[in-house]
C-alpha cells in the first residue's frame, strides 16, 4: 500500500497531464511543504510527517477562508474551499464524537487531571496513545477544557 506522500506524487502527475492547475498547484503547494518539514525537522518523509504538513496547510488555509469571508473576498473563499477539498482527500477520517470522547475521558482519568491546569499532561497523554494520527489537537484542546474545571 502506498504511503499518503507517494500516493499525493502520483496525483501531481496525473493532474499534471489532465491539465488540471489548480489541482497540480494545490499539490505541488503541498509536497513542497512536506519535503521542507522533512529537511527543518532533519526526518525522513513518513506518513506522520505528511499528514501533519497537510493538516496545517488545511487549518492554513481554513483561516485565511474567514478572514477573505470578512474582507468580502468570495473569489478568495471559493479558491480555498476548492484547495481544502482537494488536500483533505490526503488526511485520515478523523474519530467519531463518541469515540473521541472515550479518549479524552481515559486520558483525564489516566493523567489524574482535576483542573486546566492539567490541560497539558492529558494532551501529551493523548499524542502518545496510537490514535493521535486522526486527532484534531485544536478540537480536543476545547472538548478537555469542557471537561476539566
Amino acid at each position: 500500500m502506498a504511503t499518503t506522500y507517494e500516493t499525493l506524487r502520483a496525483d501531481i502527475i496525473v493532474a499534471m497531464k489532465a491539465r488540471d492547475s489548480v489541482t497540480t498547484t494545490a499539490l505541488r503547494t503541498a509536497d513542497a511543504a512536506i519535503k521542507r518539514a522533512a529537511m527543518d525537522t532533519n526526518k525522513e518523509i513518513d506518513d506522520a510527517l505528511a499528514i501533519t504538513t497537510l493538516r496545517k496547510a488545511v487549518k492554513n488555509l481554513a483561516d485565511a477562508k474567514v478572514e477573505f469571508e470578512k474582507g468580502g473576498r468570495p473569489d478568495l473563499v471559493a479558491a480555498n474551499d476548492t484547495e481544502i477539498r482537494i488536500l483533505e482527500k490526503y488526511l485520515p477520517k478523523g474519530l467519531d464524537a463518541v469515540k473521541l470522547d472515550a479518549l479524552i475521558a481515559g486520558a483525564i482519568q489516566e493523567t489524574g487531571a482535576l483542573t486546566k491546569k492539567d490541560m497539558g499532561r492529558v494532551i501529551g497523554f493523548l499524542k502518545q496513545g496510537p490514535e493521535a494520527a486522526l486527532i484534531d489537537f485544536s478540537a480536543v484542546s476545547k472538548l478537555v477544557q469542557a471537561k476539566l474545571p
